[in-house]
């Protein structure tokens, strides 16, 4: 099981469809106009098939914050995605990714941080996120396995790279 986290609005839902369709079994290169979508509540389960591989893959709504650790115990993996166009948002994605990866059940699993809609013309580079995150204090500190990847889940920049890592990362 692979956790999909954010905070309201950064394109988790967006993330997974376009992830669907791209490991879907034609292997569809032209991810076409992005679907429409909701905000998540609750939960969504979606089947992505990896290089033959199946997995589960649990997108929790960023609402749900408060309830995330109850859906900790049976994850190897976790995507956290982080709005790289809402420099307000910055604080709150940090608090939430420091309590993800100091959970006592996550401590072994892999972490995907991406920075999602970089294709707006106001997002911050890899560069200042990392910056604003302290990214490589966290990543020294963190137990787990820690990556860190620019997306856009709209034009579909750097999934190819998100399903390498959920090849690699996942457990099954």
């Amino acid at each position: 099981m692979c956790l999909l986290l954010g905070a309201s609005g950064v394109g988790k839902t967006l993330l997974l469809k376009r992830l669907q369709k791209l490991s879907s079994k034609d292997g569809a290169v032209d991810l076409g106009e992005a679907p429409p979508t909701l905000p998540t509540v609750g939960t969504n389960l979606t089947d992505l098939f990896v290089q033959r591989k199946k997995l589960i893959v649990r997108e929790l709504g960023g609402c749900m914050g408060p309830i995330w650790p109850s859906y900790y115990a049976d994850c190897s993996s976790v995507m956290f995605v982080i709005d790289a166009s809402n420099p307000t948002q910055v604080s709150a994605s940090c608090v939430q990714l420091l309590s993800v990866l100091s959970a006592e059940p996550l401590l072994t699993a892999s972490v995907l941080i991406l920075f999602n809609k970089i294709d707006l013309p106001c997002y911050m580079s890899i560069v200042e996120m990392k910056s604003l995150f302290r990214m490589n204090n966290i990543i020294a500190c963190a137990k787990q396995p820690v990556t860190v990847l620019e997306i856009s889940a709209r034009e579909g920049t750097g999934l190819p790279q998100v399903l390498q890592w959920l090849h690699s990362s996942c457990k099954g």
